[in-house]
């Protein structure tokens, strides 16, 4: 995904160049999934936890749950952040991730094959350079993905397959110096005039749908137009994303 075109981007990189991205799943000893998901300096530990209490709201109606939680190391970024716990409440931010990393992971479970069970995703980000929310969601579906095969494995669901419909995958986009580019790091995500970011569910035939889209101008509006060409980069980039979290996959199971 490299152009010839001369890079208006701080890094270098083509406008539809993700920048070095790694999934590693299985590291960890404990957790039934986990993954460690890397885009470029931005990494996040995720580890998915099968528990058998679902939400009492849930009780007796022969369904599953998966749900997540997010939060930041406090030497994440360039100054120490106070722990959220420490603060005594998640902030405003923190629950929305978190939030969008359930959705997104929901919309491709079927939550009846998954039996009355929770798998509780933890993302923790130890270093940040933008892209946290997307790097985590990314790696949260290849934890989610270990966890189901391990279902499988000890006989708690009786088609591992069924449980997950597709893969899902996250990514930001933006209008950096009135261009279109894919992936942003801080730098670029900090002075765009506009950002997105897309969850999107690839399709057994290749197809690609639309989960969710967070869509901002942050210095103008932005067109239709630049709207659809951050859309059609996403799908670019979370067509390489697929490929990357199956591989990891593959790689655990060896």
């Amino acid at each position: 995904m490299s152009s010839t075109t001369p890079s208006v981007r701080p890094s270098g990189r083509a406008p539809s160049d993700l920048r070095a991205v790694s999934l590693e799943a299985g590291v960890s000893r404990y957790a039934e999934g986990s993954c460690l998901a890397r885009f470029g300096n931005t990494h996040v530990l995720v580890t998915a936890s099968l528990e058998t209490d679902l939400p009492r709201w849930l009780k007796g109606q022969k369904r599953g749950w998966v749900t997540a939680e997010y939060g930041m190391l406090p030497r994440a970024t360039h100054t120490r952040g106070r722990r959220e716990a420490a603060a005594g409440k998640q902030s405003g931010r923190t629950q929305e991730i978190q939030r969008l990393i359930g959705r997104g992971l929901r919309a491709v479970v079927n939550l009846e094959a998954l039996g009355e069970r929770q798998i509780t995703i933890d993302c923790d980000v130890i270093q940040a350079d933008g892209g946290t929310r997307t790097a985590a969601l990314t790696g949260a579906w290849v934890a989610l993905a270990q966890a189901v095969r391990y279902l499988g494995e000890e006989g708690l669901v009786a088609d591992p397959a069924a449980v997950i419909r597709a893969p899902v995958a996250a990514i930001s986009c933006g209008i950096y110096q009135n261009v279109p580019v894919l992936d942003l790091d801080y730098e670029e995500d900090s002075r765009a005039e506009a950002d997105a970011n897309f969850v999107i569910a690839g399709g057994a035939d290749g197809t690609a749908g639309l989960v969710e889209v967070q869509a901002t101008g942050e210095q103008r509006p932005f067109s239709e137009a630049e709207l659809q060409a951050l859309l059609d980069l996403a799908k670019l980039g979370c067509g390489h994303l697929f490929d990357l979290q199956q591989a990891a996959l593959a790689a655990a199971a060896r």
